[in-house]
């Protein structure tokens, strides 16, 4: 088995260094990421400039752009064979409830599937993370239980791991999306040339953390595994839409 492995913090994260250490042990495991952190790039693509790739002996390439970037190049061109499937983090810092809009750990991951290729984004519950180790021992899990019993090609599972040693772990939890607050105010400052300048404002704070959220489970030491979805269509709405611009018209 051969897995691509991408982040948005950098390839020289701890993060992704834990997860090819653990992932070499049932894998091939490639990590194409970025040459910097890229952290809430989303599903941005460079389209402007070439993109440079540089390797670092022979299973990891930085690339200087973002993690949508990394897995596109990995995948249309720079791997010589294929991968299984693709495998983006280990995030520094959670990525649940409408933070996976923003995320280049979940994009990566949505770049993949795209690609045809199942994927998993996986992040701790704990922005200065002590037990990669654990995440890591997590994923290698998932992967084990895909390789007994496949998901579709088109699966995306979104796993948020409580940052605690692996046996003090409760399990795993199949969990929604939660919400969050609106992100608070941007912040002004003034550039040493007296120019105006904006520091985007952090996320907000939770507001839907109910049963069956990714909140709730992490809270409650489970891991959290949300399947996503690429289609964003609201579905429920379509024939009351079609309603409304029949009488609009």
């Amino acid at each position: 088995m051969q897995i691509l492995i991408a982040n948005d913090d950098g390839y020289l994260s701890p993060g992704i260094q834990s997860l090819q250490a653990a992932l070499s042990q049932i894998s091939t495991a490639i990590i194409v990421a970025p040459d910097r952190n890229r952290s809430g790039a989303s599903n941005s693509l460079t389209l402007s400039h070439p993109v440079l790739v540089k390797p670092h002996g022979d299973f990891v390439f930085s690339v200087e752009g973002t993690p949508t970037d990394c897995v596109n190049i990995a995948l249309s061109g720079l791997l010589d064979t294929d991968p299984d499937m693709v495998v983006s983090g280990i995030n520094d810092g959670p990525n649940m409830g409408d933070d996976v809009l923003y995320s280049g750990t979940v994009a990566a991951a949505v770049e993949s599937r795209f690609l045809g290729h199942p994927a998993i984004a996986v992040s701790m519950g704990s922005h200065k993370p002590q037990h990669y180790d654990a995440a890591a021992a997590i994923v290698v899990q998932l992967i084990e239980r895909m390789q007994k019993s496949p998901l579709p090609a088109d699966t995306i599972l979104n796993v948020n791991v409580p940052d605690l040693p692996i046996d003090a772990i409760k399990g795993l939890r199949a969990t929604r999306l939660g919400t969050r607050h609106h992100s608070t105010n941007a912040i002004l400052a003034n550039s040493p040339r007296d120019e105006t300048a904006y520091w985007i404002g952090p996320a907000g704070e939770i507001n839907d953390d109910g049963i069956g959220t990714d909140f709730a489970a992490v809270k409650d030491q489970f891991v959290s595994v949300t399947p996503l979805q690429i289609d964003m269509t609201r579905h429920d709405t379509m024939t009351s839409l079609a309603s409304w611009l029949e009488q609009s018209a």
